[in-house]
């Protein structure tokens, strides 16, 4: 082999083995907002019912439904990078947002800015990660490095629901200023990363394109819009595909992202939920901050985990795991340890099942088919949050999540039959 092209090389594996640490910073400051654990206390105070903050929380999802494959399809054509930048941006600015109106509709432009940086982020981050690894031949270690990302995460949440919980106790003010600030840099850090340069759907697409017309001989004159159009038809399509030819893939993403909707759904609700039984805010973010210590813990050992249970057993296990923290949350004094159990069991969710997702998918295809998952979610939190809402205003959010808990079980249930079937 060539010197030069030997040093190139290597230099190349230098710096996409440098994402690796760098996305480690990057989920640290990415989820430290101050307003996370105290967004919907502040919401409350500012006037809004347990109903208009579902409705809010509806329209997020409303907005990642819509444009959660888009968006990863951006990913996947112009880079994981770019989208990953965007996505901070359009967070920084929902957060001034939030802070700086005070009605329905300006809080609800805040959450639909707030939804698109979410899906900007959502299958570029993991898809970035993977394919950097991917590059350099250690993609084998990816479950291992995503426990260790899910331990900076929570990290992350430890301070901020403890630093949140203590500015709102004090000034609101305060915890948002900071939480810009924290936007800022992040937005800064995350031009630090290089693009693994995998065969992208982009290229593809764009060979398929200009054949089709060179044949039509008018190269020339081709409308730009609709090549644009093209790129990203035959980029969603062919993601398709890949997902029919694997219905492992589709059973994986509904999975996960149902358990994601019922923890999202009580660990939103249940700030309310404890303040309703006299928790200061100090008191809710030592309550987030303690799941999320726990959380951080477990992630780490998820590799473990998984080697001693293996994916049928985990499969299995987790929904139980959560559905029996929902009902602990409902009937036992010892709420907040069952929340706790709860959050853990998300955690080792998300790093195992997104490891799992990740070895079915071609990497030209990887950020768009992230995002059919959360899309997914999206469209189960439509669906269950804003009812969790109106159920807690009519009677009360303790009967809210009996609800919820009643529907898990039936989850339950569905999951085991299906496993039986598939024999996973």
């Amino acid at each position: 082999m060539n010197s030069k092209l030997r040093f190139k090389i290597g230099n190349t594996d230098m710096y996409l083995r440098q994402n690796i640490s760098r996305n480690y910073l990057f989920m640290f400051l990415y989820n430290l907002d101050l307003t996370r654990g105290i967004w919907m206390i502040y919401l409350a105070s500012r006037g809004m019912s347990l109903t208009q903050l579902g409705l809010l929380e509806t329209i997020f999802h409303l907005t990642s439904f819509t444009m959660e494959v888009p968006t990863g399809a951006v990913a996947d054509l112009f880079g994981r990078k770019t989208s990953r930048v965007v996505g901070r941006l359009f967070s920084l600015i929902s957060v001034c947002m939030l802070f700086a109106f005070n009605h329905f509709w300006g809080y609800a432009l805040s959450f639909i800015f707030s939804a698109l940086s979410y899906n900007l982020e959502s299958g570029a981050g993991d898809a970035l990660v993977y394919d950097s690894l991917k590059v350099i031949g250690e993609e084998e270690q990816y479950m291992r490095i995503n426990g260790l990302k899910e331990l900076f995460y929570q990290l992350s949440s430890i301070l901020s629901f403890f630093v949140g919980g203590y500015l709102a106790t004090k000034s609101y003010q305060a915890a948002f200023y900071l939480t810009m600030g924290i936007g800022i840099v992040t937005i800064l850090q995350s031009t630090t990363f290089v693009e693994p340069h995998c065969q992208s759907g982009a290229m593809k697409a764009e060979e398929s394109t200009d054949a089709h017309q060179l044949e039509a001989g008018n190269l020339e004159e081709t409308n730009i819009l609709k090549s644009a159009y093209l790129i990203f038809k035959n980029q969603l399509f062919e993601s398709i595909a890949v997902v029919r030819s694997n219905r492992r893939i589709a059973f994986l993403i509904i999975f996960g992202q149902m358990i994601g909707t019922f923890c999202t759904c009580i660990f939103y609700y249940n700030q309310n939920f404890l303040k309703s039984l006299m928790y200061s805010e100090f008191q809710i973010g030592i309550v987030l901050a303690v799941s999320s210590f726990s959380a951080a813990i477990i992630s780490t050992q998820v590799h473990r985990i998984e080697s001693f249970l293996k994916e049928r057993r985990l499969l299995f296990w987790l929904p139980w795991v959560t559905v029996i923290c929902i009902w602990g949350i409902v009937l036992s004094s010892m709420h907040y340890l069952f929340f706790i159990v709860m959050m853990m069991a998300e955690s080792v969710s998300y790093v195992a099942l997104t490891d799992y997702i990740n070895r079915l998918i071609p990497s030209e295809y990887r950020a768009t088919i992230l995002s059919f998952a959360s899309m997914v979610f999206s469209f189960f939190m439509i669906v269950m949050f804003p009812l969790v809402g109106v159920l807690a205003d009519v009677y009360s959010i303790r009967s809210s999540f009996m609800a919820l808990g009643g529907f898990g079980i039936l989850f339950v249930m569905l999951n085991g039959y299906f496993l039986s079937k598939q024999g996973a």
